[in-house]
């Protein structure tokens, strides 16, 4: 199973739409966001995806409105940390990376976060810590998401 991981899109809303674009084109069947949407209006680009969206609360999310918006497009934002089994895999889903002390367990496969804006790609026998970074910004070519394979934990970067 290939899944999308995006963080941190700060309402940046011509990235979204290029997000949407790319993770359609690569066929992922699931994508997971990290946290820090911001507002519902970017949450609602997120709309076009030809696959579900799965999520958690960064520490600039909106709650109220993001919370609304989810459940009018049957998103599903959580608290974290976010427990998933997906294909075989255990993924726990955090937005600071500082909660996986708390969170990250030895049967996870997959540990996911954002906050930092930086890229990291940790790997550890049979699994991975993954955050692809910076997908905000302005400058292209800067900007990343990634494509996780569930099956291999192979990790691509899809920049822009």
């Amino acid at each position: 199973m290939r899944i999308g991981v995006v963080s941190d899109t700060h309402n940046n809303l011509a990235n979204v739409a290029r997000i949407v674009e790319l993770f359609n084109t690569a066929g992922v069947e699931r994508v997971i966001h990290t946290g820090d949407i911001t507002q519902a209006k970017t949450l609602r680009l997120f709309g076009e995806l030809d696959c579900p969206l799965v999520g958690v609360y960064g520490n600039n999310d909106e709650r109220g409105p993001l919370g609304e918006a989810a459940d009018e497009m049957g998103i599903e934002l959580h608290d974290g940390p976010l427990h998933l089994e997906w294909d075989g895999r255990r993924i726990v889903v955090v937005h600071d990376p500082r909660a996986l002390a708390d969170a990250l367990r030895p049967e996870h496969h997959v540990a996911l976060h954002g906050h930092t804006h930086r890229r990291v790609v940790d790997r550890c026998k049979d699994s991975i810590v993954f955050n692809p970074g910076e997908c905000a910004g302005h400058m292209a070519g800067s900007n990343a998401v990634g494509v996780l394979e569930l099956g291999t934990l192979a990790a691509e970067l899809l920049t822009f």
